[in-house]
């Protein structure tokens, strides 16, 4: 991109000129090694997620979302067919391919083709995978898919400004802090300022490097546990 000036010689932004929409995500399959990322179906998933997220005893994962706990499968299964079947936001669940169990959820969301920018939200990962290579794995695939193969320009996250294990995570997995938007909305009857954060293209070939390189079974012990953190490795690539 080259920076352009107005007949003032003022700066006016990068020059665009050759780029396209990107296309919107489709209902397609992804896997990796330790997991796979499917659009959800809620005859096939929601029996395993509602088990997963029971596992959650305090249901602590819930505190910032706009909605759940779920008391019964029942309601749980309402929920996903009023929320989780539509094209924006784009539901997936994360299958543990070592149980071939569905554990967790996160969405694509506010996409937005033309501009090229797209966030990633709902996320919901039960105990059952909570600080795992599945849970990492599963964010990564989510991203590679966007800059890899859908072209996107921007990848967002945003969370309550509160929510201090979201933030944590978007920054482990080298997401840039862009600001908070007070009052930005409301939910469960609170007030939630907004954290924002991203990653843009540019950035995205350091990141994949370094994502690679921790999910490599060189980077973990015979106990499972990693030699090398994700953000040193960020560091270095």
């Amino acid at each position: 991109m080259q920076p352009l000036q107005n007949h003032l010689g003022q700066p006016i932004g990068e020059t665009l000129e050759n780029w396209h929409p990107a296309p919107r995500p489709s209902r397609v399959l992804t896997e990796g090694r330790f997991c796979r990322i499917e659009p959800i179906d809620v005859d096939r998933h929601s029996a395993d997620l509602f088990a997963a997220f029971l596992t959650d005893k305090e249901n602590r994962n819930w505190t910032y979302l706009p909605y759940g706990p779920f008391e019964t499968e029942a309601d749980f299964r309402t929920w996903m067919t009023d929320t989780c079947v539509g094209d924006d936001p784009l539901f997936h669940c994360v299958v543990d391919l070592a149980t071939g169990k569905a554990v967790g959820v996160a969405s694509y969301l506010r996409i937005e083709p033309a501009v090229g920018v797209i966030e990633v939200g709902h996320i919901n990962f039960s105990p059952l995978v909570q600080r795992t290579r599945v849970a990492t794995e599963a964010m990564y695939l989510m991203m590679r898919r966007v800059f890899n193969d859908l072209g996107y320009r921007r990848y967002e996250w945003k969370c309550d400004a509160l929510n201090a294990p979201s933030r944590r995570a978007a920054e482990r997995l080298g997401f840039q802090f862009e600001g908070v938007f007070r009052q930005a909305t409301m939910y469960k009857t609170r007030n939630r300022d907004t954290a924002w954060y991203s990653i843009i293209d540019s950035e995205w070939p350091t990141l994949d490097r370094a994502f690679a390189a921790w999910l490599d079974e060189e980077n973990f012990a015979s106990d499972g546990q990693q030699k090398t953190k994700l953000g040193a490795l960020i560091k270095r690539s």
